[in-house]
């Protein structure tokens, strides 16, 4: 297909609240209400944040880490078409450990225009209450699940000498914190950023050793950074 006379549509990559629907921007707002599509992860959760910005989202499309493929044909289609389409995940900003770079890269691949409208990010608010002034980092994500693997991993990244950025899901926030009591030892300084932006918002600092008297066997979304 010749695209040099085709006028391609544009990928929007929204970012939205991580907790506290007020956090959503102006423009995110604009974006969503004018797009002709709208993808989302759970179409659920994502007509739940249009109700609450009081928008009428004209078209939706659920992709998650099952279907993105699929999803991108359909995407792809309609870039093609010139439509505006906006991408959200269930929270923050997307492909930041979420489904969203296969889209992207279908996206490029025809010549679309990708722009992201950023907005709440839970590793920019995390790093934001740090109280050192950060020159660099290393965001090592989610661990291998495997306990031999995942305390490996930590002894790593240890060698780094650099502020380490961690992140699971929160029924494993207990196992992160024991695992890095023993690869950093309890000793070692860090802020445990829990449900931010939600009334039950708590950050723990300390040493490591300290945050898991308080926090250890807990639940909650949060982002772990040791230094």
């Amino acid at each position: 297909m010749d695209l040099r006379n085709i006028k391609l549509g544009i990928l929007y990559i929204v970012a939205t609240p991580i907790g506290n629907p007020r956090d959503i921007t102006l423009r995110a707002i604009d974006i969503l209400r004018e797009a002709d599509a709208v993808i989302c992860e759970d179409r659920k959760i994502g007509s739940r944040l249009a109700k609450s910005i009081g928008i009428d989202v004209k078209e939706w499309i659920e992709a998650s880490e099952h279907n993105e493929s699929r999803a991108g044909d359909l995407v792809q289609e309609k870039l093609l078409c010139g439509a505006s389409i906006a991408l959200i995940t269930d929270c923050g900003t997307p492909v930041f450990s979420d489904p969203g770079a296969r889209l992207i890269e279908r996206a490029i691949g025809i010549g679309a225009k990708v722009v992201p409208v950023p907005g709440a990010s839970s590793l920019m608010a995390t790093l934001s209450i740090l109280d050192l002034p950060l020159t660099k980092f290393y965001f090592a994500g989610f661990l291998p699940r495997q306990p031999e693997e995942r305390v490996a991993m930590l002894e790593y990244i240890r060698k780094m000498h650099i502020p380490i950025v961690l992140m699971d899901t929160p029924y494993r926030m207990d196992t992160v914190l024991k695992d890095s009591i023993k690869a950093f030892g309890s000793g070692k300084r860090a802020v445990l950023a829990c449900d931010l932006t939600l009334p039950g918002e708590i950050i723990y600092r300390g040493n490591l050793g300290e945050i898991y008297k308080q926090a250890g066997g807990k639940k909650a979304e949060f982002i772990l950074v040791v230094y």
